[in-house]
Protein backbone atom coordinates (compact mmCIF):
# COMPACT_ATOMS: atom_id res chain seq x y z
CA UNK A 1 0.00 0.00 0.00
CA UNK A 2 1.37 3.36 -0.98
CA UNK A 3 1.92 6.18 1.47
CA UNK A 4 -0.49 8.33 -0.54
CA UNK A 5 -3.28 5.77 -0.15
CA UNK A 6 -2.58 5.39 3.54
CA UNK A 7 -2.81 9.15 4.04
CA UNK A 8 -6.27 9.20 2.43
CA UNK A 9 -7.45 6.59 4.89
CA UNK A 10 -6.42 8.50 7.97
CA UNK A 11 -8.00 11.61 9.41
CA UNK A 12 -6.23 14.91 9.95
CA UNK A 13 -5.37 13.66 13.44
CA UNK A 14 -3.45 10.74 11.93
CA UNK A 15 -6.00 8.15 13.08
CA UNK A 16 -7.21 5.40 10.77
CA UNK A 17 -10.78 6.00 9.63
CA UNK A 18 -11.16 2.65 7.81
CA UNK A 19 -10.04 0.34 10.64
CA UNK A 20 -12.08 -0.19 13.82
CA UNK A 21 -10.15 -0.56 17.06
CA UNK A 22 -11.58 -3.42 19.15
CA UNK A 23 -10.71 -4.26 22.77
CA UNK A 24 -11.75 -7.69 24.02
CA UNK A 25 -13.11 -7.38 27.58
CA UNK A 26 -14.89 -10.70 28.06
CA UNK A 27 -12.14 -12.63 29.87
CA UNK A 28 -12.80 -13.94 33.38
CA UNK A 29 -9.23 -13.55 34.73
CA UNK A 30 -9.28 -16.96 36.43
CA UNK A 31 -5.50 -17.28 36.71
CA UNK A 32 -5.12 -13.73 38.01
CA UNK A 33 -7.76 -14.15 40.71
CA UNK A 34 -9.15 -10.65 40.10
CA UNK A 35 -10.26 -8.59 37.13
CA UNK A 36 -6.99 -7.86 35.34
CA UNK A 37 -8.56 -5.18 33.13
CA UNK A 38 -8.67 -2.86 36.13
CA UNK A 39 -5.30 -3.64 37.67
CA UNK A 40 -3.34 -0.35 37.92
CA UNK A 41 0.03 0.06 36.22
CA UNK A 42 1.60 3.41 37.01
CA UNK A 43 -1.71 4.43 38.59
CA UNK A 44 -3.73 3.73 35.42
CA UNK A 45 -5.93 0.64 34.94
CA UNK A 46 -4.60 -1.65 32.24
CA UNK A 47 -7.75 -1.38 30.10
CA UNK A 48 -7.39 2.42 30.10
CA UNK A 49 -3.80 2.13 28.91
CA UNK A 50 -5.00 -0.01 26.00
CA UNK A 51 -7.93 2.32 25.31
CA UNK A 52 -5.68 5.39 25.23
CA UNK A 53 -3.30 3.72 22.78
CA UNK A 54 -6.12 2.75 20.43
CA UNK A 55 -7.83 6.14 20.70
CA UNK A 56 -4.67 7.67 19.28
CA UNK A 57 -4.79 5.36 16.24
CA UNK A 58 -8.45 4.85 15.27
CA UNK A 59 -11.55 6.98 14.79
CA UNK A 60 -13.89 4.12 15.66
CA UNK A 61 -13.58 1.97 18.78
CA UNK A 62 -15.57 -0.88 20.32
CA UNK A 63 -15.35 -2.89 23.50
CA UNK A 64 -16.52 -6.47 22.97
CA UNK A 65 -17.53 -8.84 25.77
CA UNK A 66 -20.35 -9.88 28.05
CA UNK A 67 -19.39 -7.60 30.93
CA UNK A 68 -20.85 -4.33 29.75
CA UNK A 69 -21.79 -3.22 33.25
CA UNK A 70 -18.09 -3.18 34.23
CA UNK A 71 -17.30 -0.62 31.54
CA UNK A 72 -20.24 1.75 31.75
CA UNK A 73 -17.95 4.63 32.74
CA UNK A 74 -16.32 4.69 29.33
CA UNK A 75 -17.71 6.49 26.30
CA UNK A 76 -16.94 3.57 23.96
CA UNK A 77 -19.78 1.20 22.96
CA UNK A 78 -19.68 -2.19 24.72
CA UNK A 79 -21.21 -4.97 22.62
CA UNK A 80 -21.86 -8.58 23.67
CA UNK A 81 -20.12 -11.64 22.27
CA UNK A 82 -22.14 -13.39 19.59
CA UNK A 83 -20.40 -16.65 20.47
CA UNK A 84 -19.52 -16.28 24.17
CA UNK A 85 -16.74 -18.00 26.00
CA UNK A 86 -13.58 -17.68 23.89
CA UNK A 87 -11.15 -15.19 22.43
CA UNK A 88 -12.05 -16.41 18.94
CA UNK A 89 -15.69 -15.62 19.71
CA UNK A 90 -14.70 -12.11 20.78
CA UNK A 91 -12.61 -11.64 17.66
CA UNK A 92 -15.48 -12.84 15.47
CA UNK A 93 -17.87 -10.48 17.25
CA UNK A 94 -15.57 -7.49 16.74
CA UNK A 95 -15.35 -8.21 13.02
CA UNK A 96 -19.10 -8.76 12.79
CA UNK A 97 -19.96 -5.48 14.52
CA UNK A 98 -17.35 -3.38 12.70
CA UNK A 99 -18.60 -0.96 10.05
CA UNK A 100 -15.13 -1.12 8.47
CA UNK A 101 -13.52 -3.88 6.47
CA UNK A 102 -10.71 -4.30 8.99
CA UNK A 103 -10.35 -4.32 12.74
CA UNK A 104 -7.33 -3.98 14.96
CA UNK A 105 -7.92 -6.14 18.00
CA UNK A 106 -6.29 -6.02 21.41
CA UNK A 107 -6.92 -7.95 24.57
CA UNK A 108 -7.55 -5.76 27.62
CA UNK A 109 -4.51 -7.04 29.53
CA UNK A 110 -1.54 -5.46 27.73
CA UNK A 111 0.05 -2.98 30.14
CA UNK A 112 2.45 -1.41 27.62
CA UNK A 113 0.56 -1.11 24.28
CA UNK A 114 2.71 0.59 21.68
CA UNK A 115 1.22 2.92 19.05
CA UNK A 116 4.25 2.47 16.79
CA UNK A 117 3.57 -1.26 16.72
CA UNK A 118 -0.12 -0.69 16.03
CA UNK A 119 0.72 1.55 13.08
CA UNK A 120 3.31 -0.90 11.75
CA UNK A 121 0.74 -3.69 11.83
CA UNK A 122 -1.93 -1.58 10.13
CA UNK A 123 0.41 -0.31 7.43
CA UNK A 124 1.32 -3.92 6.50
CA UNK A 125 -2.20 -5.10 5.64
CA UNK A 126 -2.24 -4.78 1.83
CA UNK A 127 -2.91 -8.18 0.26
CA UNK A 128 -3.49 -9.99 3.56
CA UNK A 129 -6.44 -11.20 5.62
CA UNK A 130 -4.52 -10.72 8.86
CA UNK A 131 -1.31 -9.13 10.14
CA UNK A 132 0.06 -10.65 13.33
CA UNK A 133 3.23 -9.75 15.24
CA UNK A 134 5.42 -12.45 16.72
CA UNK A 135 7.78 -12.74 19.66
CA UNK A 136 10.38 -15.41 20.28
CA UNK A 137 7.57 -17.39 21.95
CA UNK A 138 5.30 -17.26 18.89
CA UNK A 139 2.53 -15.26 17.27
CA UNK A 140 0.36 -12.80 19.21
CA UNK A 141 -3.07 -13.10 17.55
CA UNK A 142 -4.79 -10.83 20.09
CA UNK A 143 -2.78 -7.72 19.20
CA UNK A 144 -3.28 -7.89 15.47
CA UNK A 145 -5.23 -6.79 12.43
CA UNK A 146 -7.96 -8.83 10.72
CA UNK A 147 -10.15 -8.41 7.65
CA UNK A 148 -13.83 -9.22 7.55
CA UNK A 149 -12.85 -11.81 4.92
CA UNK A 150 -11.98 -13.98 7.95
CA UNK A 151 -15.59 -14.09 9.18
CA UNK A 152 -16.83 -17.22 7.32
CA UNK A 153 -13.96 -19.44 8.49
CA UNK A 154 -14.24 -18.12 12.05
CA UNK A 155 -17.99 -18.70 12.12
CA UNK A 156 -17.60 -22.26 10.80
CA UNK A 157 -14.98 -23.02 13.45
CA UNK A 158 -17.08 -21.62 16.29
CA UNK A 159 -20.20 -23.45 15.20
CA UNK A 160 -18.14 -26.63 14.98
CA UNK A 161 -16.83 -26.21 18.54
CA UNK A 162 -13.31 -25.16 17.52
CA UNK A 163 -12.20 -22.15 19.58
CA UNK A 164 -8.49 -22.05 18.68
CA UNK A 165 -7.52 -18.97 16.69
CA UNK A 166 -4.22 -20.49 15.54
CA UNK A 167 -6.01 -23.48 14.04
CA UNK A 168 -7.40 -21.15 11.36
CA UNK A 169 -4.12 -19.62 10.27
CA UNK A 170 -3.74 -21.91 7.27
CA UNK A 171 -7.08 -20.67 5.94
CA UNK A 172 -6.00 -17.01 5.86
CA UNK A 173 -3.42 -14.99 3.98
CA UNK A 174 -1.37 -13.94 6.99
CA UNK A 175 1.51 -11.52 7.26
CA UNK A 176 3.62 -12.41 10.29
CA UNK A 177 5.79 -9.58 11.59
CA UNK A 178 8.88 -11.35 12.91
CA UNK A 179 10.70 -10.21 16.07
CA UNK A 180 13.56 -8.79 13.99
CA UNK A 181 11.13 -6.59 12.06
CA UNK A 182 9.79 -5.22 15.32
CA UNK A 183 13.30 -4.59 16.61
CA UNK A 184 14.27 -2.89 13.34
CA UNK A 185 11.25 -0.59 13.80
CA UNK A 186 12.58 0.29 17.27
CA UNK A 187 9.65 -1.37 19.02
CA UNK A 188 10.73 -2.59 22.44
CA UNK A 189 10.05 -6.02 23.84
CA UNK A 190 7.45 -4.77 26.34
CA UNK A 191 4.82 -4.02 23.71
CA UNK A 192 3.42 -7.57 23.63
CA UNK A 193 3.63 -8.43 27.33
CA UNK A 194 0.27 -9.46 28.74
CA UNK A 195 -0.98 -10.20 32.24
CA UNK A 196 -2.08 -13.69 33.16
CA UNK A 197 -0.86 -14.33 36.70
CA UNK A 198 -0.09 -12.33 39.86
CA UNK A 199 3.59 -12.90 39.09
CA UNK A 200 3.17 -11.24 35.68
CA UNK A 201 1.52 -8.28 37.37
CA UNK A 202 4.30 -7.83 39.92
CA UNK A 203 6.92 -7.90 37.17
CA UNK A 204 5.02 -5.24 35.23
CA UNK A 205 4.72 -3.03 38.30
CA UNK A 206 8.47 -3.21 38.75
CA UNK A 207 9.01 -2.49 35.06
CA UNK A 208 6.76 0.60 35.21
CA UNK A 209 8.44 1.99 38.33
Amino acid sequence: MTGALLSRQTTVSGRYSDITGVILVGGRSHRMGQDKAFLPIGGVPVVERVLTALQGCFDHLLLVGDRGERFEGYTVPVLPDIYPGSSLGGLYSGLYYSKNGHIFVSSCDLPFPNQNLIRLICSSREGYDAVIPATAEGEEPLFALYSTSCLPAMRAALEGGNYRIRSLFDQFRIRILAPKELADADIDGNALINLNTPQDYQQCIRGAA
